[in-house]
């Protein structure tokens, strides 16, 4: 196909003609299509049924220490839930904590505990007069939700296929003592799918910070999400790394069972060094006597073990991996060698991001909400919502049929195509 820029204005003219024909039969049929957050579908809903089935009336609800997961006790997570997140999440059963449902919620609380409280003894965020965070952009934008919402002053990082860019991690870390923390979603990346290399994690691991209370939130969301069984990224393990090169403090993992059972009703736990644990089972003593064990102890005697969760995985993947091949085709055949946009192609995750031409991406988003289709608000996977080229798009194919995708993904692509000749013309 010919580059769009290489038409000439009769052409391009002659064109958009023939694609706004297009539109206007798509927009009468007033579709409703939703892309716009990383959901699971109900089929996919539909796996963990069976959880709901594990503890009846007539259960035994005793777990592994002896207590009764109906009254008050165990502060910090039963053995059975432990065990299996820190299977998940490879590292020893002693450096997890095990929370509610839902590991923006721990996030939220280590950012608030860390204003309020200090880390293992330093001074209050809100006691200092800047506290600064890196962000990889484009990023995940309920992390940067957070830091804004405590007044935290955001830096954008690039991202690469191999993360963040390091060279300017390691000279803001190392150099400059009001940089607290840096948001890393490092496996399947939200949004593009990527996945740091050993030697970006290796990086990570060996910084210097000025700030003694600095910490890499480490949000392993999509640790197991694959899309396939032979061909999956390979993360090195962030705490093991860390203790390694001397840092053993440095970091804040954390994960959930939100896209692997039940998103509104999973369990989430933080994944730490010993003395960090410690830090934060002081606030949970006055948070909370204790986080729901009967929904631990579903969950655990559901999956059983990691063997268990790993096979209930492949069957996510069998629903997932149909929906991006169909949207990534859609893409490959309409925009390939127009060269006004490109792709993410993840093995892993929940969304395809991609970038359009400079300018462009908050009109192609308003574009597809008119014929019907909503998705994320361009921007919003910068801080602030501020997106410095108005460029990058997430893509999420969970949640619609494999139908609605189908029609979706050609809605999205026609509005790209609409857009970027708006823009074309506008320039020549």
């Amino acid at each position: 196909m010919t580059a769009y820029k290489d038409l000439s204005v009769e052409e391009l003219q002659s064109l958009k003609k023939e694609l706004e024909a297009q539109f206007a039969e798509i927009k009468a049929k007033n579709l409703k299509l939703d892309m716009s957050r990383g959901k699971p579908s109900k089929a996919q809903l539909d796996l963990s049924m069976g959880m709901m089935d594990v503890l009846s009336s007539e259960a035994d609800l005793t777990c592994e220490e002896g207590v009764d997961c109906r009254n008050y006790g165990v502060l910090d997570g039963i053995n059975e839930a432990k065990q299996l997140l820190s299977d998940m999440s490879e590292v020893p059963k002693e450096n997890i904590v095990i929370f509610g449902n839902s590991s923006l919620n721990v996030m939220y609380d280590t950012i608030s505990r860390s204003m309020t409280h200090g880390v293992m003894g330093s001074t209050p965020w809100c006691k200092l007069d800047k506290v600064k965070f890196l962000c990889p952009v484009p990023g995940y934008d309920r992390h940067f939700a957070i830091t804004e919402h405590f007044g935290i002053e955001m830096i954008n990082i690039p991202m690469t296929p191999e993360g963040p860019n390091m060279d300017m991690v390691e000279a803001l870390v190392n150099n400059d003592e009001t940089v607290k923390g840096i948001w890393c979603v490092p496996k399947y990346s939200n949004p593009q799918g990527y996945t740091y290399s050993d030697q970006t994690v290796r990086r990570f691991a060996r910084l210097k910070p000025a700030a003694k209370d600095f910490r890499i939130y480490w949000d392993n969301a999509y640790t197991i999400h694959h899309l396939h069984d032979d061909n999956q990224d390979y993360l090195i393990e962030i705490l093991m790394a860390c203790k390694q090169e001397g840092n053993p403090d440095m970091v804040y993992k954390f994960c959930s069972t939100s896209k692997i059972s039940f998103p509104g009703s999973g369990i989430a736990a933080i994944a730490a060094s010993t003395a960090n644990l410690a830090d934060i089972r002081k606030q949970m003593t006055i948070q909370t006597i204790g986080h729901d064990k009967v929904n631990q102890l579903r969950h655990a005697r559901y999956f059983k073990d990691i063997h268990g969760v790993v096979e209930h995985m492949r069957k996510h993947a069998d629903i997932l991996r149909p929906k991006f091949e169909a949207v990534i085709d859609v893409l490959n055949k309409e925009l390939s060698g127009l060269e006004i946009g490109s792709w993410t192609q993840p093995r892993g995750g929940y969304f395809i991001s991609f970038d359009s031409l400079e300018g462009c991406a908050k009109a192609i988003v308003a574009k597809a909400k008119e014929a019907g289709v909503i998705m994320t608000p361009a921007g919003a996977t910068f801080p602030y919502g501020k997106d410095p080229k108005d460029s990058n798009i997430r893509i999420a194919p969970s949640f619609p049929t494999p139908e609605e995708l189908s029609m979706a993904a050609n809605i999205f692509v026609l509005s790209v195509k609409l857009v970027s000749i708006d823009k074309i013309l506008g320039e020549k």
